[in-house]
């Protein structure tokens, strides 16, 4: 295998100190992406929800360099819902976020990464590297499946601007509604 050649897309440069997501303290987002190349060439990968796109796991060691956001719901996790959208050509969409509670430990963290065409479907792709970290996930402890967001399965399978082309079986779906009734991102400011 030749040379990887990883750069970080503007988009996962928004995970930082409260924004709400997974984010680290201590890396910096070239430092992920090298970590993501090395991780990536040893083949700790797994095939993520279409051709192109793939989940690179974190090094266990490197773990604690993360924060997870997430917090387990229960009858007294207040709730706040409120309208936005995560660039300027999206639609707005409902986001729900946790106003209290403790952040889980991460278990696991994957690194998403696309490929050069798929981001090139969107006109996405920052540069012309070959792979472009997108997103960060530190998945809490105990859970084993992290479901993608059923809004951006939407706009996924919908085609919506911001998504990327993909279709998802009813069970993918009942999987993603099922797992973010039980766990909410932390709201800004409270991590």
């Amino acid at each position: 295998m030749g040379s990887i050649n990883i750069a970080v897309n503007p988009f996962a440069r928004r995970q930082i100190k409260g924004s709400g997501k997974t984010y680290s303290p201590s890396l910096t987002f070239e430092e992920i992406a090298n970590h993501a190349e090395q991780r990536l060439a040893e083949g700790h990968v797994t095939k993520g929800y279409r051709d192109g796109v793939v989940l690179v796991s974190v090094a266990e060691d490197m773990i604690k360099h993360f924060v997870c956001p997430f917090v387990k719901i229960d009858e007294s996790t207040k709730l706040k819902a409120e309208i936005v959208r995560r660039r300027d050509d999206e639609k707005p969409y409902i986001q729900i976020r946790a106003l209290n509670g403790d952040p889980l430990i991460a278990g696991k963290v994957e690194l998403i990464l696309y490929r050069h065409d798929v981001l090139v479907e969107t006109n996405e792709q920052s540069c012309n590297a070959e792979w472009e970290l997108i997103s960060i996930h530190a998945i809490p402890q105990g859970v084993d499946k992290f479901p993608m967001g059923y809004v951006t399965m939407m706009r996924n399978q919908l085609e919506l601007p911001g998504g990327t082309r993909a279709m998802y079986s009813s069970d993918e779906w009942a999987e993603s509604v099922y797992f973010w009734q039980k766990y909410a991102a932390l709201i800004s400011g409270s991590l």
